[in-house]
């Protein structure tokens, strides 16, 4: 659904932080109309296309999601009504209408992930490496105290 002009921006914030993005949700008919990336990129364990239908999946539940027609880009230009998808998808969702903020808590924890302790294979052998020989610098000769510049200067134009 395209809106010209473009209704109110509303800020999305993710588990109580602000969450960042190039192209704002807007309020437009009375519904929150939020692009797909990146909230529902990060919430969703996967996101596909079939056809002109957008599929979101997370923790087992599907939302198919009927687009116009389908763009390359359609990830990033698609606008959805967003708070009956993330209710579909098992959020929390609350709009303060007053200050314009749609906040999402979401059920998920995000653990830190650590990387594995590292494991050495076998040790490396050396390799030979060619250095070439430094070559002096030949010494300044002295030629005597230097003279100044005698660079002919061109005659203004008469």
């Amino acid at each position: 659904m395209s809106v010209f002009p473009p209704g109110a921006p509303v800020t999305v914030s993710l588990d109580g932080r602000p969450l960042p993005s190039y192209v704002r949700a807007y309020v437009a008919d009375g519904r929150v109309f939020a692009p797909v990336r990146p909230l529902l990129s990060r919430l969703a364990d996967r996101l596909w296309f079939e056809g002109n239908v957008l599929v979101i999946v997370r923790d087992g539940r599907t939302v198919r999601i009927p687009l116009g027609a389908r763009t390359p880009d359609a990830l990033d230009s698609a606008f959805v009504t967003i708070v009956p998808v993330l209710q579909a998808l098992g959020e929390t969702v609350t709009y303060d209408a007053r200050l314009r903020l749609l906040d999402v808590r979401t059920t998920r924890s995000y653990g830190i992930a650590t990387q594995p302790p590292f494991v050495p294979g076998p040790p490396a052998s050396p390799r030979a490496v060619f250095t070439p020989e430094p070559v002096a610098t030949p010494r300044p000769v002295w030629s005597g105290s230097p003279l100044p510049r005698r660079t002919p200067l061109p005659e203004p134009p008469p």
